[in-house]
């Protein structure tokens, strides 16, 4: 198969298209398996490399932090060059990256290689963050983008558990070398992935490719299909032309705006709700509540397995149940989850070895994180390869990215400090409230976006500023 487009006799055994495509899906959603792990398996490694290193809690958030301030790099670039260079090539230095730093984590003497290396998978995942979401938005038919841009989640969550499992396999033996170092695995079947998939149909029409958008489109398309979507796509890129939204100036006009506020908005709260604390620091927390070394690091599985089924509940109902249902009902659950969190160990007394407080934490962070993946996890991915204009889609989402990857680092780094200083019950009461702010933010200002196309998303958006109309593409008889 080809990078860019299929062979011409590939769209005609109806069977065959259908399988193949779904190995689409999958490859191009396997980049998020390489992040997921590196986040889910430094929780565990941070307990071995806490002793060997003699660390505080300040290196150990830097350690942890690294990854990611290469994202936010790797995020505030990965826009402008996936327009320039094509997604294709984009993910294909994602994969390079992914293979050459666990090598690096595995052998660093001292926690500054350790350091470097996990900034440079953070660039990595900087990058995939920008790309992927965009990739499998533009190539998936309307009807199921959401279940297709879900899959990125779904990788996510999966490589977190990996990670899970992997970290508790090496725990007897307090090897975060090879805890680290595994994730060249995944990041190896990303890169072979990558051989199956081609460009997208709205890149190639972008630079006037249009015979190769065909036979893409034609891939998990009718022919009637095809050709609307096709008119589509050169109705509001000629749209786009005329009102000069084709390059970054477009992100400050007027009917931007909103779109912008929107998805920074989702993609910054995403971040500052809480989850990350609970991925990377769920050992640290249940230590600080009673539970062993080997038993908080064993319950990363049971945080693994409501990843799992949460994105998993996602990706069958997005499309049916609709983006912004589930983000109001997962902020709602947040909130609920996290607030009897703090009250818990607010009220009760300070547990001295494992009890009620320990069973309480370990039970809200499960509700905590099947809600969060169920929701915010997951949807914010579908939408922000959205919501964006073609014609700035990916630096818009090398923004949104960007602005997500800013929030990461910031509650990184701040959370072994803060947990030191103010101790669990009152850092998830703070989170609590980040979760009710999300629900009012979701309500008042998030669209819904289920079964639409993107060229009939961002129509919208015109017309809701007052934007002369998009002349409908001429349909197929």
């Amino acid at each position: 198969m080809s990078n860019t487009t299929p062979e011409p006799g590939a769209t005609s055994a109806g069977a065959g298209r259908k399988k193949s495509t779904i190995l689409i899906y999958l490859f191009g959603a396997l980049g998020g398996l390489n992040w997921g792990y590196d986040t889910g398996v430094i929780s565990a490694a941070l307990i071995y490399l806490r002793e060997e290193f003699r660390m505080d809690s300040w290196t150990e958030g830097w350690v942890v932090t690294g990854l990611i301030l290469g994202a936010i790099v790797g995020a505030a670039v990965g826009g402008r060059m996936s327009d320039a260079f094509g997604r294709w090539k984009v993910l294909m230095a994602t994969a390079v990256t992914f293979i050459i730093a666990p090598i690096g984590m595995a052998a660093a003497p001292t926690t500054e290689v350790l350091f470097i290396f996990r900034v440079l998978v953070g660039l990595g995942a900087g990058l995939a963050a920008v790309t992927l979401p965009v990739y499998l938005s533009e190539i998936a038919p309307a009807r199921i983008r959401g279940k297709v841009t879900a899959f990125y989640a779904l990788a996510i969550v999966s490589g977190q558990f990996l990670g899970f499992i992997i970290g508790l396999a090496f725990a007897p033996m307090e090897s975060w070398r090879w805890m680290l170092g595994l994730s060249v695995v995944p990041s190896v079947l990303f890169t072979i992935g990558l051989f199956f998939i081609w460009e997208t149909p709205r890149w190639l029409v972008k630079k006037g490719r249009e015979g190769e958008a065909k036979q893409v489109l034609l891939y998990d398309r009718s022919e009637e299909e095809a050709a609307r979507e096709l008119d589509e796509i050169h109705v509001i890129q000629q749209a786009e032309e005329a009102a000069g939204a084709q390059n970054l100036r477009a992100l400050l006009q007027a009917w931007v705006r909103p779109i912008l506020v929107v998805g920074l908005g989702l993609a910054i709260l995403q971040q500052i709700m809480g989850i990350n604390s609970i991925i990377y620091y769920a050992p640290t927390t249940l230590q600080n509540v009673g539970f062993s070394d080997q038993a908080a690091v064993a319950s990363n599985l049971i945080i693994g397995i409501m990843n799992i089924l949460a994105v998993w509940l996602a990706l069958t109902y997005a499309d049916r149940w609709g983006r912004k249902p589930l983000l109001i009902a997962g902020a709602v659950g947040t909130c609920l989850s996290l607030g009897v969190l703090a009250f818990t160990n607010l009220v009760l007394p300070e547990p001295d070895g494992f009890g009620f407080v320990g069973i309480v934490t370990l039970v809200c962070m499960a509700v905590y994180i099947f809600m969060f993946q169920a929701s915010w996890g997951s949807m914010v991915w579908v939408m922000l390869g959205e919501i964006f204009p073609l014609g700035i889609r990916a630096a818009a989402m090398g923004l949104a990215t960007t602005a997500l990857w800013v929030g990461n680092g910031i509650v990184s780094l701040g959370f072994p400090p803060v947990l030191e200083a103010v101790g669990v019950g009152w850092l998830f009461a703070g989170f609590a409230v980040i979760c009710l702010g999300a629900l009012i933010f979701t309500w008042r200002r998030v669209p819904e976006t289920k079964g639409r196309s993107l060229e009939e998303i961002e129509s919208t958006f015109r017309n809701t500023a007052g934007m002369p109309a998009v002349p409908s593409p001429k349909r197929m008889s």
